[in-house]
């Protein structure tokens, strides 16, 4: 299986990244099986450095080949195709407390960026109810994300290659 990472570096040795603020799978290294998807993140991560005066920031995307069959073989892996509630509570556990550790080697889900990251944040606040936000998340356009949790993981992915975006992605 072939997944991205959208960056403003290359990234070679991938590595776990553990942010200030939580995280929608915790402490992990994340990438997508949408292309386009990574290209609008790197795209993403390069205005907003340019935006903080850092004006040679680039748009990059890494591209992996991941031994997915031996994975699931070998690896604790938690899969999650919809925002349903495991999907919501794992979410809210993992931005709530950065230091959460849920015991998963990999976990593939929905990704709660843009409107889903304000649904779950209104969650987060007692603004909604998981209900709710739940009801409200179908009608979303929700892409993937894989992390990759542990260093056992990552020894499934392969680097294969770099390529930068110059233009915006559409």
């Amino acid at each position: 299986m072939i997944l991205y990472h959208g960056s403003t570096v290359a990234v070679q040795f991938p590595r776990l990244i553990q942010s200030d603020k939580g995280r929608d799978f915790g402490t992990a290294f994340y990438l997508t099986d949408l292309q386009a998807q990574a290209e609008k993140w790197a795209w993403r991560h390069a205005r907003i450095n340019r935006l903080n005066g850092l004006q040679d920031a680039k748009a990059i995307v890494s591209v992996f080949v991941f031994d997915e069959v031996d994975a699931h073989s070998s690896l604790k892996w938690l899969e999650l195709p919809h925002a349903n509630l495991e999907w919501l509570e794992l979410v809210l556990k993992c931005r709530g407390d950065i230091s959460y550790n849920h015991g998963f080697d990999i976990v593939s889900g929905k990704i709660a960026d843009d409107n889903v990251g304000r649904t779950v944040s209104y969650v987060q606040q007692g603004i909604m109810r998981k209900e709710d936000a739940l009801e409200r998340l179908k009608f979303q356009q929700i892409n993937n994300q894989i992390a990759f949790c542990t260093l056992k993981a990552l020894q499934f992915l392969h680097y294969q290659k770099h390529y930068s975006i110059t233009k915006e992605p559409v």
